[in-house]
């Protein structure tokens, strides 16, 4: 880990296009400017582990889930094997 020391005002370089720039300091806490393409997602460390706990979340894929997706659709009678994509069986 790099540590560096930084005063108010003063700005880190990630790159060459991402800048952390110390906006205030208030006894314990520093509030930072961040200053990224749109291509970088910024987040703080707990949205990011959030983000990446409801993704695996998602991800997961039960074998009761596929069997009542498949129940529902062959109750529709759109099974998807017969038709053209994008068209629906009536």
């Amino acid at each position: 880990m790099l540590v560096l020391s930084r005063q108010r005002d003063e700005t880190i370089m990630i790159g060459d296009d991402i800048e952390i720039t110390v906006v205030d300091i208030r006894g314990d806490k520093v509030r930072l400017g961040i200053s990224a393409p749109p291509s970088v997602p910024v987040h703080r460390k707990e949205v990011y582990e959030a983000i990446k706990r409801e993704n695996r979340d998602a991800a997961r894929v039960r074998l009761d889930d596929l069997g009542k997706a498949d129940e529902s659709l062959r109750k529709s009678g759109s099974s998807g094997k017969d038709s053209e994509p994008g068209t629906q069986k009536r």
